[in-house]
């Protein structure tokens, strides 16, 4: 069974469902019950022991509806201007863009984005998840767009495909004479790349380029794994993702 899914088929009281979706203490979700603030299935409940089933529930909170998920795990139009870090140093966190319930249960971002780049994060309070989709012994592609400064050349991309060696000053994230190949790379125009990783080094997309004698100026992450960047998804919001198994393909 998904993690993404209630694991116990045994109702729960309705209180309890509220704080494990990161609603507050469990007073304060009682609270939000006493006042007439959540329904279920349309129909308002004010006893916060009710019991329902957690799998498949979807309820309401002060007119906002929200499903139940025993893991959660989000998807986010990442704009530029945000760090991926819960202590951000130079740049708001893109955790602020997220509602105080997700941040609440404690959901991290699954890999980072530089905070110059846009595109999609995936974002989750599972654990074992965030392993599976970073650990390099699962090769989950992620595809990049690098707007570079100057025009792509067939010898560029051909580099790029047979591996670069990454020359840069942080020695502690890469060993030196390390070698890093795309697993596809294509210039969709004159000047932007294509780039299909597995890996997710520090900064390497910007680093690759400037391997092969370019510089990025502008980065997209359109895809991971499977998923793709819905194209009514706006810049800065976000949106549940119904499966891990959306990432895998599946």
């Amino acid at each position: 069974m998904s993690a993404h899914v209630a694991r116990s088929a045994k109702p729960l009281r309705l209180s309890q469902i509220l704080f494990s979706q990161g609603f507050g203490t469990r007073r304060l979700c009682e609270g939000l019950i006493y006042n007439g603030l959540v329904r279920v299935a349309g129909e308002l409940v004010e006893d916060p022991d009710a019991e329902f089933l957690p799998t498949g529930l979807v309820f309401e909170v002060d007119g906002k509806t929200w499903p139940f998920y025993d893991k959660a795990l989000v998807m986010l139009h990442k704009p530029a201007g945000y760090e991926c870090s819960q202590k951000p140093k130079h740049h708001p966190s893109v955790m602020s863009l997220l509602p105080p319930q997700l941040r609440e249960r404690g959901v991290q971002p699954i890999g980072r984005l530089d905070e110059d780049t846009t595109g999609l994060l995936l974002l989750t309070d599972d654990g074992t998840l965030i392993h599976q989709l970073t650990s390099p012994k699962h090769h989950v592609p992620k595809i990049y767009e690098a707007r570079c400064k100057h025009a792509l050349t067939p010898a560029m991309v051909q580099q790029l495909l047979d591996g670069v060696e990454l020359h840069e000053p942080e020695a502690k994230f890469s060993r030196p004479g390390e070698i890093t190949q795309a697993l596809a790379a294509e210039a969709v125009d004159e000047t932007l790349l294509r780039l299909t990783l597995s890996e997710g080094k520090y900064h390497q997309v910007k680093r690759m380029v400037a391997a092969v004698g370019n510089r990025v100026e502008a980065l997209h992450r359109p895809q991971f794994g499977a998923l793709a960047l819905p194209a009514d998804l706006p810049v800065g919001e976000w949106r549940w993702v119904a499966s891990p198994a959306e990432v895998w393909g599946q």
